[in-house]
């Protein structure tokens, strides 16, 4: 469910060359929502001197060349943009994906599940079929190229970051923290805790669309075995497939 924020959304400058517009302060579903449709609208404009966009888990990021256009232009296109509709309202852009990445829970391989399970009163079967059932949405790209913030997930989930880091989970980790998940990109430490473990391929150098996922696609990690998942690590983009969201 969507929480009020008032005072949002706001417009902010971000250096010299930079102008945010924030739908709230922490990560609700309608102010995702509207971050990632906010900056569709703002690209589908194509405002000369305006020279990349993005959206973060509340927020769209605009950076521009202050010589072509002013701080004072943009912002009176951006409050025009904003005052088009309700954005905590407006629908997702066109073009979405669903995707499905074949994910291995617990064991050896994602040796925290077990201990995730307890901070939310679950046991592990439970949180098996929880997490391999949720259809989650790509709230934000972060971190590492390609790599996907996801959510939300069930109230039950919304257990807290460990203490200690762990110092290194593997490349296509599945973690869980805050009622999120983040699937690693690349080999990193870590903070939250380490529920699954995936052959997916984030960051394809090269390909047309270099980055598997996007803000707005929506995942689902179906359970599979460890001999299953040993037979996706050599399959194509690690067994993970899309369709077309309507």
């Amino acid at each position: 469910m969507a929480l009020d924020q008032p005072g949002f959304p706001i417009i902010r400058t971000a250096g010299i060359d930079g102008m945010l517009v924030s739908f709230g302060d922490r990560l609700d579903e309608a102010a995702n929502r509207a971050a990632i449709a906010f900056r569709a609208e703002v690209e589908r404009a194509g405002w000369e001197g305006v020279q990349e966009s993005s959206s973060s888990l509340v927020s769209c990021y605009l950076r521009f060349d202050p010589l072509a256009l002013s701080h004072a232009d943009l912002e009176a296109r951006l409050r025009e943009v904003m005052a088009s509709r309700d954005w905590l309202q407006a629908d997702l852009p066109a073009g979405r994906r669903l995707h499905r990445i074949p994910t291995v829970y617990g064991g050896a391989l994602a040796p925290q599940l077990g201990e995730a399970a307890s901070e939310a009163g679950l046991s592990e079967a439970q949180a098996v079929e929880m997490l391999s059932e949720a259809q989650v949405r790509v709230t934000a790209l972060g971190f590492a190229p390609g790599q996907p913030y996801l959510g939300l997930l069930p109230e039950v989930w919304n257990i807290p970051r460990q203490s200690a880091l762990t110092p290194k989970v593997p490349k296509g980790a599945l973690v869980l923290a805050i009622r999120q998940l983040v699937l690693f990109g690349v080999t990193a430490p870590t903070g939250w805790r380490h529920v699954g473990q995936t052959a997916a391929e984030l960051f394809r150098l090269g390909d047309e669309r270099p980055f598997l996922l996007a803000p707005g696609d929506e995942v689902i990690f179906p359970a599979v075995s460890e001999a299953e998942f040993e037979a996706l690590r050599r399959a194509p983009g690690g067994g993970a497939s899309w369709e077309a969201l309507a």
